[in-house]
């Protein structure tokens, strides 16, 4: 890269970091990248870290020693995630939004991609700190919260198919209970997809009883693999304590209320903002 101006290197340098999360990039690299001394590197960064925490864009962590440089962690301040997830919640509430069963129809928003940005950077600040291998949802709508999550914190994602499919080799199936419905159902994992006593991130959409991340968890067990962490963006509030099949998960927005002949629907914030 020909040198740059200072002004257009912090530019340059702010791109390079928020398109690497999660990423250790030593000073070296940065001053052989920008052909300037490391010494105007650091100060670049300084003014970097700062306007990022001012923001709340993130944090600019700084890892010395001869193998150390600076690692870029998203972040979502919660009062402005909060003000996101009320802005959903309100849109969630549209009665033509109502599905038998008491579901929500959600697709129109997770084809949102500024929407799903600002979720998965949420899920990323949420888990930020945990040791994560590889992100894990079923598809289908569980995918574009599974990728944007993954794009904050740098990692890959596996997806869990109802039916196995041949072009994906060899596969690990089980059965497992539907929560909601009490329905035995099937889903499968290619051995390929996921290395053995990996730590795993499992984002979905939406949560009832619990029993399809149940059954990831379950098939997890197959891999030798670590639930590291849960995320769903929107769960179920009328399902009891007991009847619940999972109990250790965060969410953005809680569906609390739904009358089938009003067609009232209440959603609150989720257990994240608690």
């Amino acid at each position: 890269m020909k040198k740059l101006k200072r002004s257009a290197r912090l530019v340059e340098m702010t791109q390079y970091l928020l398109a690497r999360p999660h990423t250790l990039i030593s000073l070296t690299a940065f001053a052989e990248r920008y052909q300037s001394a490391k010494s105007s590197i650091s100060e670049d960064l300084a003014i970097i870290k700062e306007v990022f925490e001012e923001e709340g864009v993130g944090d600019l962590m700084t890892l010395a020693g001869a193998a150390g440089g600076v690692r870029f962690v998203p972040r979502y301040r919660k009062e402005q995630a909060l003000e996101k997830i009320v802005s959903v919640c309100r849109e969630l509430e549209q009665p033509d939004r109502l599905l038998p069963g008491g579901y929500l129809y959600m697709t129109d928003l997770l084809g949102q991609p500024g929407l799903m940005q600002e979720v998965g950077r949420m899920f990323a600040s949420a888990f930020a700190d945990l040791h994560i291998d590889v992100i894990m949802t079923v598809e289908t709508k569980g995918i574009p919260l599974a990728f944007a999550t993954a794009q904050f914190l740098n990692l890959p994602v596996v997806i869990v198919r109802r039916d196995h499919k041949v072009t994906e080799g060899s596969a690990v199936s089980i059965n497992y209970v539907s929560g909601s419905a009490k329905r035995i159902q099937t889903m499968s994992l290619a051995r390929r997809a996921l290395k053995e006593e990996s730590r795993v991130l499992i984002i979905d959409d939406f949560m009832k009883a619990g029993g399809t991340i149940q059954g990831m968890v379950d098939l997890l067990h197959e891999f030798r693999a670590v639930v590291a962490g849960v995320g769903v963006f929107v769960e179920s509030g009328e399902i009891g304590y007991d009847e619940r099949l999972l109990h250790d998960y965060i969410s953005l927005a809680r569906l609390t209320e739904v009358d089938l002949k009003t067609r009232h629907i209440t959603v609150q914030p989720g257990n994240f903002f608690s």
